[in-house]
């Protein structure tokens, strides 16, 4: 490919960063890799009505989070800045007014007021649906008694009334609109800040845009901004539009689909490394078989090529099961200290802090169960607690009788005292043959020794999970289900 490609990613902070846009992000970055070439973020804030406070750095929060760098743009700028549209106003009325002076925009003094009886007119009589380019047929003399009367105007584009728009989309091929069904739209809004067509097409030939790779949405509105472009004689980049993401149902994409904002995913114990890899997926893929790949395979084998034309199908299963593939490839150090950010934020402050060498010890029992870093509190807590929460009657196993409980506990209890530190095989064995002794099934038996030590009756391995509690935390916690159990034995008998 001859020039350096560049391209952009635009959000518009009008609400938190989704699944759609920073899969739209990632599509431009590993383009942009894949070819040598440079990442631009710009943040597209003209529309100041909607402007939600914070949404632009949570997007900038959001490629942080999944190390998807830019070149260019908000917190490392750039040659061709600013990189906020708010900040270039002046750039926008430059070309709204060459645009004009050329014959290809004018001012539009309509009211707000005609302007919605219009429309209400337009759908009474189920006439196609736009300005009627009342003000494009204004005389000189008309005009110049309107901006005398100092009243709000807009600037509109003066659209082809003949002839077709056709563009090679680089996703779908050959696309071909009519012009006379597209009216002449607003360039430059009566509070002098540019709408999205002009911003856009300014800005990416200012800040040469090679390829603009965005969502499907923006499709329609491509013959005016090609009309832009030969109005300015600037030349026009190459054009992408990527598929729509579908729930599984192939209804929009909402929240009801698990979609959410990006930061809920990391928040949620999603590893970026997981979320690049899914997202990659929608929409793109590098075969029929291949799921599981790392950021410098999508690098490398990243083309627009291998875009499909059809809808994505956001499925949250296969994201939660993919997000378990990349947790069971961490190392267990690795493992922990992704985790340990959740342990601070989820177990009381009484458990705080954590002991970095007893959560290397845990780390190995959940790391085959643990799907989201968010579940390792809820995984890990009887670990850390001091006092277990559970019922006296949980101790009583399927076929076991009550008194049969205490007994069984102190043999236990002798049996491990009299053991060295705690080691999960010999551990197994000594402990099967006390099961022995005292008449129970090692099921029986085992299923009593877990609630005793973890407060629940399903856990890790258990021997594995006593070595890692350790000796004298087990010892501990038999003799308090002994104490549990005596105290409350009338009752489960």
């Amino acid at each position: 490919m001859g020039d350096e490609v560049r391209v952009r990613f635009a959000p518009s902070p009008t609400g938190l960063p989704h699944i759609g846009n920073i899969r739209t992000a990632l599509f431009n970055w590993l383009f942009a890799r894949h070819h040598g070439g440079k990442f631009i973020v710009r943040v597209e804030d003209t529309d100041q009505e909607r402007l939600v406070p914070g949404a632009s750095e949570a997007v900038l929060d959001a490629l942080d989070w999944l190390d998807l760098q830019w070149d260019e743009g908000p917190r490392v700028e750039g040659p061709l800045g600013p990189y906020y549209q708010s900040q270039r106003l002046d750039v926008y009325r430059e070309a709204a007014e060459k645009l004009m002076a050329g014959g290809f925009a004018y001012r539009c003094f309509c009211s707000e007021e005609r302007l919605e009886q219009l429309r209400k007119e337009q759908l009474r009589s189920k006439n196609r649906q736009g300005y009627d380019r009342r003000c494009r047929s204004l005389s000189t003399a008309e005009r110049k008694n309107l901006e005398a009367q100092g009243g709000p105007s807009v600037v509109r584009f003066a659209m082809p009334v003949d002839g077709v728009t056709a563009l090679n989309d680089l996703i779908h091929g050959e696309v071909v609109w009519q012009n006379d069904l597209l009216d002449d739209f607003i360039l430059l809004k009566s509070d002098g800040f540019p709408t999205y067509h002009l911003a856009v097409v300014t800005d990416d030939h200012l800040m040469k845009v090679t390829h603009v790779l965005r969502a499907e949405e923006w499709l329609p509105s491509t013959p005016r901004h090609l009309q832009i472009y030969q109005a300015l004689q600037f030349e026009p980049p190459k054009f992408g539009h990527l598929p729509m993401i579908l729930g599984p149902d192939r209804a929009k994409l909402s929240k009801r689909h698990g979609a959410t904002a990006a930061e809920e995913y990391r928040d949620d114990g999603f590893l970026p490394e997981a979320m690049l890899n899914f997202m990659a997926l929608l929409g793109w893929s590098l075969d029929d078989k291949t799921e599981v790949m790392d950021r410098g395979t999508l690098v490398q084998s990243f083309s627009l090529e291998r875009i499909n034309k059809s809808a994505a199908i956001f499925d949250l299963e296969k994201l939660v099961w993919m997000n378990g593939v990349y947790i069971r490839q961490l190392s267990v150090s690795e493992l922990a200290e992704r985790i340990l950010p959740f342990l601070e934020r989820e177990l009381p402050p009484s458990l705080l802090p954590v002991d970095q060498e007893y959560l290397l010890r845990i780390v190995p029992l959940i790391r085959e169960r643990i799907k989201l870093l968010a579940d390792a509190a809820h995984l890990t807590s009887y670990f850390f607690e001091e006092e277990l929460d559970y019922e006296a009657g949980a101790l009583v196993q399927k076929g076991m009788e009550a008194r049969e409980v205490p007994p069984a506990l102190e043999a236990a209890r002798d049996e491990l005292g009299r053991a060295g530190e705690l080691q999960h095989e010999p551990l197994e064995q000594a402990l099967r043959a006390v099961a022995a002794d005292a008449g129970l099934k090692p099921r029986q038996f085992f299923g009593l020794l877990r609630v005793a030590v973890t407060g629940r009756d399903v856990s890790p391995p258990l021997f594995e999970t006593m070595e890692a509690l350790g000796k004298e935390r087990v010892l501990f916690r038999i003799d308090a289900a002994i104490g549990r159990f005596q105290a409350t034995g009338r009752a489960v008998e």
